[in-house]
């Protein structure tokens, strides 16, 4: 039994059932036992693989996308170059090294990196340390300094905890966290019906709501509508009201059981982009997307850049770039690692009067 169970079972049992947002929020981010906070999610020996450690193009697409949008921007000195859960360093370094033939957008950067995670903390000051780039680290989104921005979200909203609902005769009732016979962590619903919520269902349909996720989008969207500036969100997830229930554990690249060992394992649930865009609007920003993932990287040019990584490649790299193609933008069926392309969305939300972002430009009629 891990730590953070022990302290769960305890607080159930003096307190009832939890909700799954604060299950979730305990379990990924408790200060001394998060997931979050001590692991080494990202790699090989971690417990999953993201976009740009497949692949250099991600990040470097990524980076020339920003370069574009600050001269859409204005070009503004400085400029506060975010990124919401960098992982290893990763994408910001290729981002990076590609700005190099941006020069005067390189030189207007200063870098924050939103993490909370010392391992990945230190992971990132060693990828980003030689850039010569002043470098700040925050803890929340909250914590940003003022200052036109923009922000990059990759696989940072599916982390944001949930609350399920589900349809029952009676009504729709809250999924929560409670305690089986055996005294082991169960999953059961309050007992009365949520009295304010008036869609549609057939019984046994699961409603997932990201409170978390539209609170941060909020906040974002209102910054850059004061401030200026621009956010780029890549995440899995749907871009139209559904039902069903995509809360998921990961330990090992292997799908574990939600409520096994709380605190060992990656919890995820798909983005609801229909909700993000809704806030975002409401904030007063202006929303461009979702795109698939597999587009937006097309219309970026990553075939091109793959082209030209092949010209001096070994025969062993040229099937890695060719891999790594399919797997970041191709549409083929396959397992969920294939089709990224189809899977992951691209939105991005920006002050208002700011010109369509690069990728997001309508198809011809």
């Amino acid at each position: 039994m891990s730590p953070l169970e022990t302290l769960l079972r305890e607080m159930i049992a003096e307190n009832g059932p939890m909700s799954l947002e604060t299950y979730m929020a305990l379990a990924l981010n408790h200060p001394a036992y998060g997931y979050y906070v001590s692991k080494m999610p990202i790699g090989r020996s971690g417990d999953f693989i993201t976009a740009p450690e497949i692949s250099q193009m991600f990040g470097e697409l990524t980076g020339l996308w920003s370069a574009a949008v600050w001269r859409a921007m204005g070009e503004p000195q400085p400029l506060r170059l975010i990124e919401l859960g960098p992982g290893r360093g990763t994408l910001m370094a290729d981002a990076l090294r590609a700005a190099q033939i941006v020069p005067d957008f390189l030189s207007a950067l200063v870098i924050h990196l939103v993490e909370s995670n010392k391992i990945l903390q230190a992971c990132q000051h060693r990828a980003l340390k030689d850039t010569g780039l002043a470098i700040s680290w925050h803890a929340a989104v909250g914590e940003l300094p003022d200052g036109q921005a923009i922000m990059v979200a990759n696989e940072f909203f599916d982390c944001l905890p949930i609350r399920q609902f589900v349809r029952t005769e009676t009504g729709w009732h809250e999924r929560l966290v409670g305690l089986n016979d055996e005294r082991r962590l169960s999953f059961g619903l309050a007992p009365n019906p949520v009295a304010d919520m008036n869609m549609q269902g057939e019984p046994g349909q699961v409603f997932e709501a990201g409170l978390a996720a539209s609170r941060v989008m909020a906040q974002i969207a209102a910054r850059l509508c004061r401030q200026g500036g621009a956010l780029l969100v890549i995440d899995y997830g749907f871009d139209a009201p559904q039902f069903g229930a995509t809360l998921q554990a990961v330990r090992s690249h292997r799908i574990a059981s939600p409520l096994d060992d709380p605190g060992e394992a990656d919890l995820t649930a798909h983005v609801d982009f229909c909700a993000l865009t809704k806030t975002a609007r409401a904030a007063g920003a202006a929303v461009h997307g979702p795109v698939p993932q597999g587009v937006w990287l097309t219309r970026l040019g990553i075939y091109e850049r793959a082209a030209k990584l092949r010209e001096k490649a070994s025969e062993s790299q040229k099937a890695a770039i060719d891999s790594a193609l399919r797997r970041l933008a191709g549409e083929e069926d396959g397992s969920s690692a294939e089709t990224m392309g189809r899977l992951f969305k691209v939105l991005a939300v920006t002050a208002p009067g700011l010109s369509i972002p690069p990728g997001f430009e309508p198809e011809p009629e």
